[in-house]
């Protein structure tokens, strides 16, 4: 069956009840949306302020560069955190939601595959409980206040070609990347140059999976810049506007975690969504604090590979929130190798040991620098796929155990929980006997530059970085203020370097940052390398043209 047939058949339980008998979660702290999906209020909590000192231990779930092929990251999230469960220990997973943008683009959805899935998938798929659309809503309304405001006067004289803040939209667009506003004359504003990026590239998602409560979201919202004066430093802040409360008012609902349950009737919290590659691409820290203090072990996963989604889960979200891994898992499949050791996808069910063992450079780079840059154990996890042959798998045992780490075939796809077992008790026995905690990759006091130097030659492998004067001049006017803050690199999925075409591990290349931006609510600095776009287009056969639904209301084409 196809991953939404088997999530169309699961026996989901009400998740009122399923809260209540797993953590005795009372009805009355529970938002439902409909019967299998509701929001955990702040009150509650708020009441789980006691249990500090006594949180549970994370695990991080990574993966190598992602592929054609599929990696698995979530479909392993998902299947540890069963079998986790399966081996008595109380364990919550926490995802992100998925964006409606990859779901009608090439990637599909990101509710998990096979037998290791969280549900109603169509549902986390395709709108949710809506966190997106109010995200997206406080976002614009910011956008509409700055033109009002220049409309009626301009009392905070902004500077209209300074304008930081574009519009968004969660949908893969690219025809709105560069736009013109205002055109009609002048009862529709101003004439000038805009644009959108999609609402997981926002700072307003990065703000709200940040925040801790209802007073960070509406202090960060405030400390948004959207503009400058013509003296060219002077900034316009969103509090300036006096828009931060009403955007506080529309996230009321869209800050409290969401929660749902897995196939095997696990409790999952599925909370937030800024994407990896062109944001800092973690769950909200409000929904991983809340599992921690509820379950012994929460699994997290953190966007693409770990040169992306597992730095800056380490270095934004862990400096943000004190939060530390007892254990990283890195997700690998044969096929994936097989490509970045240069193989093309419709040969990847074909035995290639060469091809994997060339491949197996870009494994072996991602946990150098987690086990080296952070000082974090790890293990691998090969995803298995049918058409793994023994002779393969072999190949990367031996290989993964030459460099000291363990490795596990995991059939969590074609099993659920019963899957990863083994892969659950590798994980186990390294957080058991070890306290979180481990190495940022740089210090705070570091120069804007040299900390991107150090993302790019220490995780990315490059000689070094290059950019325009005008970029540089832009990072040395930041360093004064904001030199402090943490980097979230912008930059392709696909590769170590800025070219989505290279595979393996490459080395010596040079990354160009091609433009830096401040994000002082969220409080990192964006810095975009090569051409990486904040608003992706769709392919040119779209998964929305598979997508449909029946008479009954049956959705099919998802996956």
């Amino acid at each position: 069956m196809s991953d939404i047939e088997i999530a169309q058949k699961a026996k989901m339980k009400s998740i009122i009840h399923l809260a209540k008998e797993s953590y005795g979660i009372a009805h009355e702290y529970l938002d439902p949306y409909g019967h299998y999906k509701a929001k955990l209020s702040l009150d509650y909590i708020d009441t789980l302020s006691h249990k500090k000192g006594k949180e549970g231990k994370l695990i991080l779930v990574t993966a190598i560069s992602p592929t054609p092929a599929g990696e698995g990251k979530t479909t392993t999230t998902v299947g540890l955190g069963d079998a986790m469960n399966r081996l008595g220990k109380k364990t919550i997973i926490c995802l992100r939601e998925p964006s409606l943008g990859p779901c009608f683009g090439l990637k599909g959805g990101a509710a998990g595959g096979g037998y290791s899935q969280v549900v109603p998938m169509e549902d986390i798929n395709l709108h949710f409980t809506g966190d997106f659309h109010a995200i997206g809503a406080a976002h614009n309304l910011l956008a509409a206040m700055i033109d009002n405001h220049i409309y009626h006067g301009n009392a905070l004289g902004i500077d209209s070609r300074r304008i930081k803040w574009k519009r968004v939209m969660d949908m893969n667009d690219r025809a709105l990347r560069e736009i013109t506003v205002g055109q009609g004359g002048p009862a529709n504003g101003y004439l000038r140059e805009d644009g959108f990026d999609i609402v997981v590239a926002s700072e307003v998602m990065a703000i709200l999976c940040l925040a801790i409560n209802r007073a960070d979201l509406k202090e960060r919202l405030g400390r948004i810049i959207v503009a400058y004066k013509a003296d060219k430093t002077t900034p316009i802040y969103a509090r300036d506007l006096k828009a931060h409360g009403a955007m506080a008012a529309l996230l009321k609902d869209a800050l409290k975690p969401n929660i749902v349950q897995t196939l095997e009737n696990n409790i999952a919290i599925v909370h937030g969504g800024p994407f990896a590659n062109i944001a800092h691409g973690c769950n909200s820290v409000m929904a991983t604090n809340t599992a921690l203090k509820l379950a012994d072990y929460v699994v997290t996963e953190a966007g693409f590979g770990a040169d992306l989604g597992a730095e800056k889960f380490l270095n934004i979200k862990c400096r943000s929130s004190k939060l530390a891994p007892s254990a990283v898992v890195l997700v690998a499949t044969v096929r994936a190798l097989k490509y970045h050791g240069g193989i093309e996808k419709d040969h990847l069910n074909q035995e290639n040991l060469e091809a994997l063992e060339r491949g197996f450079e870009n494994l072996e780079r991602h946990l150098h620098n987690i086990k080296v840059h952070y000082g974090l154990p790890a293990v691998v996890c090969i995803n298995h796929f049918t058409f793994d042959t023994d002779a393969e798998t072999v190949l990367l045992k031996e290989k993964c155990e030459a460099l000291g780490v363990k490795c596990f075939v995991s059939q969590h796809w074609a099993k659920g929980g019963a899957g990863a077992e083994e892969l659950a008790q590798a994980v186990l026995d390294i957080a058991e006997h070890r306290k979180g905690g481990f190495n940022y990759l740089y210090d705070d006091k570091l120069p804007l530059w040299e900390k991107i130097e150090t993302i790019a030659t220490k995780i990315y492998g490059a000689a070094g970085i290059t950019a325009s004067a005008n970029v540089r001049d832009e990072i040395t006017k930041l360093q004064e203020h904001y030199g402090q803050l943490p980097i979230c690199m912008a930059k392709t999925q696909m590769s170590f370097s800025t070219d989505p075409n290279v595979r393996g591990a490459p080395t010596g290349h040079t990354v160009e940052i091609s433009k830096i931006k401040l994000e002082n609510g969220a409080g990192f600095i964006v810095a975009i390398a090569g051409n990486m776009m904040t608003m992706p287009g769709l392919p040119k056969i779209s998964t929305a043209e598979r997508i449909d639904i029946d008479d009954a209301g049956v959705i099919t084409g998802l996956f």
